[in-house]
């Protein structure tokens, strides 16, 4: 294999892909990554056997052939060459990079031994435009959960409809669900995906406009970004819970606020709630039409706000963990933000108002006397 292409574009596709490659892999090939010059590009791939992430670049191929190098140490030296043109040569298993100045040497593996990234070719995709993809996954995924014990709340659930789409995360303490609509042409059961693999996504397509197409069977689903880049997933088994059933369907209490005032005024109190439980107390007061937020810090001080709202029903107070607030808030763009809820030991619902069909869960915090 003999290949010329850019320092600075392949350094760029290596980034995503050197986070992906895992550093103490079952096999070690697994750390690795795939160099296949053909066609007038190369194609990057790495993939640890749940996760799979493959990107081209167009490059000079004056030899086709493919091989494995390490991903971390390859990444590396890229990184830190001048930004000029890079040769790129295999020789048996070596490989050297050269780039005008100087070059390295390093040891590869055969690219018989990579194994092969799961393409499910033969079903009909889904497409989708990447705006949509985007929004569904950024008002989503921060509300996963980050504990591998509870496998399944570590990924976001999404259920296919005739004309929608619906993504939903839950972390046993919160849950954000988010509607988009999209013509769906085939039935699809609902699929869990991890959220890792739909965060490296996210980063993908970060600046991407093209559509995206997505082809799933009861394991795997794969995205194709365009036609320079695909991330394949295995699904996350088991069943995901009936998060519906804990949205209330009526609320005697609704709160109208400015989004950025809100998360402003949280994010001060939030300075003494970090200093105990993140606990954050709001009096929703009716006769004033008036939210106060308040927090305490023992042997410390306290903290205290007032913001002006739009409030319909009796006069509460309820607690919430700090944090999942300003999570929420910080992924809606509306506006104003409406706060629904019944009582201070129920489930409260956070909406923005405006395009976004987003509602936020959370529950609160038992206040003690």
């Amino acid at each position: 294999m003999k290949v010329v292409c850019s320092q600075t574009a392949l350094s760029s596709k290596l980034a995503p892909l050197s986070r992906v490659a895992p550093s103490n892999p079952s096999h070690p090939i697994l750390a690795n990554i795939l160099l296949q010059a053909e066609d007038g590009r190369l194609g990057l791939s790495v993939f640890d056997l749940s996760l799979g992430m493959q990107i081209w670049l167009d490059a000079e191929v004056k030899v086709s052939g493919a091989i494995t190098v390490s991903a971390k140490l390859f990444s590396e030296m890229v990184s830190r060459m001048p930004n000029r043109d890079i040769e790129i040569t295999a020789e048996d298993t070596r490989v050297i990079l050269d780039y005008g100045t100087g070059h390295f040497e390093i040891q590869g593996m055969s690219a018989e031994e990579f194994p092969a990234l799961p393409n499910l070719d033969d079903i009909p995709p889904i497409t989708l435009p990447a705006n949509t993809l985007r929004e569904g996954l950024h008002s989503t995924l921060f509300a996963a959960s980050a504990d591998e014990s509870k496998q399944i709340l570590t990924g976001l659930h999404v259920t296919f409809e005739i004309d929608r789409l619906e993504f939903a995360a839950t972390d046993g303490h919160r849950l954000a669900v988010t509607l988009t609509e999209q013509p769906i042409p085939t039935a699809l059961s609902p699929i869990t995906i991890p959220a890792k693999s739909l965060k490296d996504l996210e980063r993908l397509m970060s600046k991407q406009d093209s559509e995206i197409m997505l082809r799933c069977d009861p394991t795997q689903v794969v995205f194709d970004i365009g036609t320079d880049a695909r991330i394949t997933s295995r699904l996350l088994e088991g069943q995901y819970p009936n998060y519906r059933q804990l949205i209330p369907k009526t609320f005697e209490r609704q709160v109208t606020v400015d989004r950025i005032a809100l998360s402003n005024a949280l994010e001060r109190i939030a300075i003494l709630a970090a200093q105990k439980n993140n606990v954050v107390k709001i009096s929703i007061n009716a006769s004033e039409q008036q939210l106060n937020l308040s927090a305490e810090a023992p042997q410390l001080g306290e903290g205290k706000e007032d913001l002006p709202a739009q409030i319909s029903g009796d006069s509460i107070d309820i607690a919430f963990n700090v944090k999942y607030l300003l999570d929420g808030l910080k992924v809606m763009d509306s506006t104003e933000v409406q706060l629904q809820l019944n009582s201070s030991t129920q489930p409260a619902i956070l909406r923005p108002l405006g395009e976004t069909q987003m509602t936020y869960l959370v529950m609160p915090i038992q206040i003690r006397n």
